[in-house]
């Protein structure tokens, strides 16, 4: 019986993976993992798991009247987005990253590639996925991802395009000390 109660207390546990939440890195990196693949299902289970209550995703529409915001919930965007993966391969890549750091929050500029195929030339969309991250207790959650993609008149500036390879994350020796850090991005991602 008491073996029982601990399967279901762990069943009930959230299914980010242990390494995910360590860093702003590795957070970011699980939730573009999670929604590349293969067309068919993604783990929306796991993908939830990166976010802290009341986590929004918001893209930026264009449309005749100018540019908008459409504002989701993380079951919303798995509803919509998991229909459209169902039937289409989908995978986006994390090409160049900025990151700013106080406290318990973070911002992630993380400039992204789309591609329908691995590797396919082409990528058929570029933009920059804004994600405001929160310390929750010791984990690392996604509290907003805001994003635009380039187009005609709205390109990706320079700065947001070319990756730091062999730089290595600044560690906050002094609460509450500021940093602004470029982290590395893996060729693989």
């Amino acid at each position: 019986m008491r073996h029982t109660a601990l399967f279901l207390m762990l069943a009930a546990c959230p299914l980010a993976r242990a390494a995910e939440g360590d860093s702003t890195e590795t957070i970011v990196r699980a939730v573009y993992d999670v929604i590349s693949g293969e067309a068919g299902a993604r783990d929306w289970a796991r993908f939830r798991s990166l976010f802290a209550e009341g986590a929004r995703l918001i893209s930026m529409r264009v449309t005749a009247e100018g540019a908008t915001p459409r504002v989701m919930t993380v079951d919303d965007y798995a509803r919509q987005a998991g229909a459209s993966f169902e039937k289409n391969a989908f995978y986006e890549r994390e090409v160049s990253r900025r990151v700013e750091m106080f406290g318990n929050i973070a911002h992630v500029f993380s400039t992204y590639e789309s591609r329908r195929a691995p590797g396919e030339k082409p990528p058929f969309a570029r933009g920059i996925n804004s994600f405001q991250l929160v310390k929750d207790g010791k984990a690392w959650k996604v509290m907003t991802i805001l994003w635009d993609a380039e187009r005609e008149g709205n390109p990706i500036p320079e700065k947001y395009l070319t990756p730091v390879v062999g730089a290595k994350v600044a560690r906050q020796a002094v609460s509450g000390l500021h940093s602004a850090v470029r982290l590395p991005v893996s060729a693989d991602r």
